[in-house]
């Protein structure tokens, strides 16, 4: 009888990421790259949105779709208004050196024309292929809502795209994820190694670490140090004066000076010459 096949042994964590990155990033990179006209920002939110996949891999490995799990994260990086308050990030709202076939470049520049959620909604449908729901799902928004922002930017794009004007609504779709997958961008797309991603992630997470081993220190000296200084019992508060009717103030002869003193003590010291005091006799 032959011995029962040995099951095959479970993937470790690092494999099944480094499996996801390579499967899934090379495409991220240029969906972030159409998404804003910038390589340094794509490159750098895939790189964020996978560090943070791998900070929570338990979550991302058990997601039904984790390459939606770091797609959603990595948009939301590169969409964020946030990064504009970063110096390295002032000028990104420029693209990079523009595609070398013209046609490229308009249709570059007709996509970066549109609102965020529009451009948004147009790579997600039109590029990546999503239907209707999971493209409203992944942009936080109800069915209707994604049909009607598609089709304003589909509007929008015929309008700039001489070649869309004649092709029917229909088939419009069609025809962008054509030409939207043709596109060659005049700067090379690159993803980092995924083990160079693991390693700064492991970083990450060790420095919040010690900071947060560091925040719970402080605070429990401090609760500390306020529980041996504390009054361990209640000391009621002195009340303040208050006057009472009827009752004159308190008032004397007022303090003598240096000088008062030493006049008061000469005339005692040496009375007067004169005549006698008259006093009132009684008659």
């Amino acid at each position: 009888m032959a011995a029962p096949a040995r099951a095959p042994r479970p993937t470790r964590p690092a494999e099944a990421f480094d499996s996801l990155y390579a499967y899934s990033a090379p495409a991220l990179v240029r969906q972030v790259y159409l998404l804003t006209g910038r390589r340094t920002l794509a490159q750098e939110s895939v790189e964020q949105a996978f560090r943070q996949a791998w900070a929570q891999w338990p979550e991302v490995a058990t997601d039904r779709d984790p390459v939606g799990w770091v797609r959603a994260a990595a948009y939301e990086y590169a969409l964020s208004p946030w990064r504009r308050l970063r110096r390295a990030h002032r000028t990104l709202g420029r693209p990079d050196k523009s595609p070398a076939d013209p046609n490229d470049r308009i249709l570059l520049g007709a996509l970066l024309a549109l609102p965020p959620v529009h451009r948004r909604t147009v790579l997600l449908y039109d590029g990546v292929g999503l239907d209707l729901p999971d493209t409203a799902a992944e942009t936080e928004a109800s069915t209707p809502t994604t049909g009607n922002r598609l089709l304003r930017a589909h509007a929008d794009l015929a309008a700039r795209l001489p070649g869309l004007a004649d092709v029917p609504p229909a088939e419009q779709s069609a025809v962008l994820r054509a030409w939207l997958g043709a596109v060659r961008p005049a700067v090379p797309l690159e993803a980092s190694p995924a083990a160079t991603v693991r390693t700064l992630s492991e970083h990450r997470a060790r420095r919040w670490a010690r900071a947060a081993l560091v925040l719970t220190t402080v605070i429990a000296v401090a609760t500390g140090y306020t529980t041996v200084t504390a009054p361990d019992h209640y000391e009621a508060p002195v009340a303040p004066g208050t006057s009472v009717s009827g009752v004159p103030p308190l008032a004397g002869p007022p303090r003598l000076t240096e000088t008062s003193r030493a006049l008061q003590d000469k005339l005692r010291a040496e009375p007067a010459a004169g005549p006698h005091r008259l006093h009132p006799t009684l008659e």
